[in-house]
C-alpha cells in the first residue's frame, strides 16, 4: 500500500501546484497537457517497471559477482545512492544523443509548461531503455531492495525538480540538481540545448562539462523543435518511431473533428483513471492474472480513450462509452468483483461517460440521426 500512497501523493501536489498557478499567479492552465502528462505512460509503464525490477532481480541471483556481500549495508547505501546517480547521468545523456533512445526519451521533452505534471510525463517504453544502464549494479551484487528504495529516492527528486514554483534552491544550486537547473535541460535555446543531464547531483554534470547556468537574461523556451502536437497516448508514445523509420511524414495533416466535450469531463475522466491507476497497483500481488489483465485492459483502453476524446475524436467517445458502459459491468459481473472502492470507480466512470454522451452535442445528433434514420427504413 506504501506505492499507493506514494503514488496518490504525487498526483495531490500535482493538483496544489496547479491551484496554486490558477487562484494565485492567475495562470491558465492547459488541463488537456495536464492530463495527457499524469496518463502519458500511465499502467503500461508500470507493468514495465516492474519487469525492470524482475530483470534486475534474475540478473543479482544468477549472474551476480557478489562483490558487495561483505560490505557493511549503510556503506552499500551509500554507494549504491552514488553509482545510480552516475548510470542515471550517462542514460540520460545516451537519451539524448541515439535516435532511437530518443524516440523514447522525446515524450517527456514535448510537454511545454514546466510543472509537477511534467515530471510523470514519461513514454510507455521508458523503463525498457533504462534497463541495460543500471544492470551493471545487479552483476556487482547491489541488493535489489537497495536498488528500488535508492532509485525511489532519485526519482522523488527528479519529480520534484519539476516543479515550477521554485526559482532558486539557494546553496543547494552548487551540489545539487535544482528546478533551475532542470529548467534548462528542457529548454530549447542554443544556451541551454543538451545541458545538464544530472539526475539528483551536480557533480557529473562538472565533472564531464555539461552543465549550463540558468541565464536571467535568456527566457528558457520549453518542448522540441518538430513537436506534433497529440494529447493521444498511443499516437505519441509510437509516433517518434514511425518518424525514426520513415513512416510519418511532418506534412501529412490532421482532419480537424467537431465531436467536442467540456474540458472539466476531459480532467475529470484523467483524474479516474489515475485512480483506476492507484487500485491496480494495491492489487497488484493479490488477485490472480486473468483478474488483473482485465483491470490493466480497462485503465489501458480508458487512457487511449481520453486521450482521443482530448483531441474531439468520435473514436475517443465510442471507445470511452464501450470501455465504461459495457465492458466494465461485464468484468464487474464476470469476476464477481465487490470491491467497494473499485465499485465505486467503475460506478463513477459510468456516469462520467453518460454525462460525456449528453454533453457532446455533434454527438447526441448523429445518434438522433441514426435513430430517425432507422425508423424511416423501417415504416412500411
Amino acid at each position: 500500500m506504501s506505492l499507493v500512497y506514494a503514488n496518490g501523493l504525487l498526483l495531490l501536489t500535482v493538483l496544489i501546484e496547479l491551484a496554486i498557478f490558477h487562484f494565485k499567479r492567475k495562470e491558465k492552465i492547459l488541463w488537456q497537457e495536464v492530463i495527457f502528462n499524469l496518463n502519458s505512460g500511465h499502467i503500461l509503464l508500470w507493468i514495465l517497471r516492474g519487469m525492470e525490477i524482475s530483470s534486475f532481480y534474475f540478473v543479482s541471483v544468477h549472474w551476480s559477482f557478489s562483490l558487495l556481500k561483505d560490505w557493511p549495508y549503510p556503506l552499500i547505501w551509500i554507494f549504491t545512492f552514488f553509482t545510480w546517480d552516475f548510470c542515471f547521468y550517462w542514460l540520460h545523456r545516451f537519451h539524448h544523443k541515439f535516435r532511437f533512445l530518443w524516440a523514447v526519451h522525446v515524450v517527456h521533452h514535448e510537454g511545454e509548461h514546466f510543472n509537477l505534471s511534467l515530471g510523470i510525463r514519461n513514454s510507455w517504453y521508458s523503463s525498457l531503455t533504462s534497463f541495460p544502464f543500471f544492470i551493471g549494479l545487479a552483476l556487482i551484487g547491489v541488493p535489489v531492495e537497495v536498488f528500488i528504495a535508492t532509485s525511489s529516492i532519485h526519482y522523488i527528486v527528479q519529480f520534484y525538480n519539476h516543479n515550477g514554483l521554485v526559482k532558486n534552491s539557494g546553496w543547494l544550486e552548487k551540489i545539487m540538481i535544482t528546478p533551475s537547473h532542470h529548467r534548462v535541460h528542457h529548454g530549447i535555446n542554443p544556451e541551454y540545448i543538451d545541458r545538464n543531464f544530472g539526475g539528483t547531483l551536480l557533480v557529473w554534470d562538472k565533472l564531464f562539462g555539461t552543465f549550463q547556468q540558468e541565464l536571467n537574461t535568456i527566457p528558457i523556451i520549453y518542448g522540441v523543435k518538430d513537436y506534433v502536437k497529440s494529447y493521444n497516448v498511443l499516437w505519441a508514445n509510437n509516433l517518434p518511431f514511425l518518424k525514426m523509420f520513415g513512416f510519418y511524414s511532418a506534412k501529412e495533416s490532421k482532419k480537424e473533428s467537431s465531436y467536442t466535450v467540456p474540458e472539466s469531463l476531459i480532467v475529470s475522466g484523467g483524474i479516474l483513471l489515475f485512480g483506476l491507476l492507484l487500485y491496480y497497483i494495491s492489487i497488484e500481488n493479490i488477485w490472480p492474472v486473468n483478474y488483473k489483465l482485465g483491470l490493466f485492459s480497462m485503465t489501458f483502453l480508458g487512457t487511449i480513450a481520453n486521450g482521443g476524446i482530448s483531441e474531439n475524436k468520435k473514436w475517443g467517445i465510442n471507445l470511452w462509452l464501450l470501455n465504461f458502459i459495457l465492458l466494465a459491468p461485464l468484468l464487474i459481473f464476470y469476476k464477481n468483483i465487490d470491491e467497494p472502492i473499485l465499485l465505486t470507480i467503475f460506478s463513477l466512470l459510468a456516469i462520467h461517460s453518460i454525462i460525456t454522451l449528453l454533453k457532446c452535442k455533434k454527438y447526441t445528433n448523429d445518434m438522433e440521426t441514426l435513430v430517425n434514420g432507422f425508423r424511416s427504413t423501417t415504416v412500411i
